[in-house]
């Protein structure tokens, strides 16, 4: 493995029962061939990895999988290196779903402050009818209404990266409730700093149109709004 520091590879992570590709390709151990990703990665290096110590599987593994090419390398791990219980990787997975929610109820916190702000910044800069449109009761309440959202999700995010920071509490919920109501608040607020905008909202000299763009995201990554919806409930009624 050595000739493949520092360099950037695809991933094929295999068992004895299961060849799951990073592609999302499943290879079933029918050991269907591998042939179409493999012409699609021709010209790099592949790892495969196996938690089977067993060299003997491991070199049939690498058969089965036409995988007999000095641009492959498959590694094996001894048993007494595992990391966690066995069989209880699919678990240890979600757990890292709710760390990364909040990182993701984080970055629809910051881009719904920065939409926020440069509404706020445009509409004292924006003159209309003789005077900024800041003067209007509508560009107002458009303006606290964001500013009450983003405190609110603010308090969310920074209770579940406290409960997260504690180490001895599951916080699955706390992370899901932050991540889904950020990052709605985020699209809310995009889109609400386009309206004070006008037509600049959508013209890239200003920065409205880039937050209206980029902030859906936080409602898909790290599980879709529907998926936190799903994850609350069944905190919420004791189901697992």
């Amino acid at each position: 493995l050595s000739a493949m520091v520092g360099l950037t590879v695809p991933l094929l992570a295999v068992d004895e029962a299961h060849c799951i590709s990073a592609w999302g390709h499943d290879f079933r151990p029918e050991y269907q061939r591998i042939a179409q990703a493999r012409e699609a990665l021709a010209a790099e290096r592949v790892l495969a990895l196996t938690a089977t110590a067993t060299p003997e599987v491991r070199r049939d593994i690498a058969d089965a999988l036409e995988m007999r090419d000095p641009k492959v390398f498959v590694a094996g791990f001894d048993a007494d290196r595992l990391i966690g219980q066995e069989g209880e990787g699919f678990i240890n997975s979600l757990q890292v779903l709710d760390g990364g929610r909040i990182s993701i109820a984080a970055l629809g916190l910051g881009m719904a402050q920065g939409a926020y702000e440069a509404a706020v910044k445009y509409a004292k800069e924006r003159k209309q009818f003789g005077k900024s449109i800041s003067e209007f009761q509508a560009i107002q309440f458009k303006l606290a209404d964001m500013a009450t959202q983003i405190e609110a999700a603010r308090l969310l995010v920074y209770h579940a990266a406290w409960l997260a920071d504690r180490k001895d509490v599951r916080f699955t919920k706390e992370s899901s409730m932050a991540k889904l109501y950020t990052s709605e608040v985020a699209v809310r607020v995009a889109n609400e700093a386009v309206q004070v905008f006008g037509g600049y909202g959508f013209v890239k000299d200003y920065p409205a149109e880039k937050y209206y763009r980029d902030v859906k995201l936080c409602t898909i990554g790290e599980g879709t709004s529907e998926i936190q919806r799903l994850v609350i409930a069944r905190q919420i009624l004791g189901k697992k």
